[in-house]
């Protein structure tokens, strides 16, 4: 079981799956067999509900390796949420962008 926490859109996304590796699409990670809380529970949390609305339809999901913040191996899921990136604490990894070609003008 993995912990997957990852940024997308300016919000903080940690979901929890049985299956990552590496993608054969250059610079992502796949993410499989999502796992959600169960069913029985007598709280709902709102944040794991629109996770679960979000990802209802994905088999696999594919990640950019930039956006992923961390992944742990994880003895039993926990509760997946998303949650407003604030600014000052989280931030995302630098990348340079690719570098322009000069155009020929001719």
């Amino acid at each position: 079981m993995y912990k997957v926490i990852f940024h997308n859109q300016n919000q903080v996304y940690e979901l929890y799956a049985r299956a990552i590796y590496q993608s054969d699409m250059y610079g992502f990670i796949e993410v499989e067999e999502f796992v959600f809380g169960e069913k029985a529970q007598l709280v709902v949390d709102p944040s794991e509900e629109k996770l679960k609305a979000e990802f209802a339809s994905v088999t696999r999901s594919y990640i950019p390796m930039h956006s992923i913040v961390r992944i742990d191996e994880v003895e039993k899921e926990g509760t997946g949420k998303i949650v407003p990136v604030k600014g000052e604490k989280v931030a995302q990894f630098p990348f340079a962008p690719p570098m322009r070609q000069p155009q020929d003008t001719e």
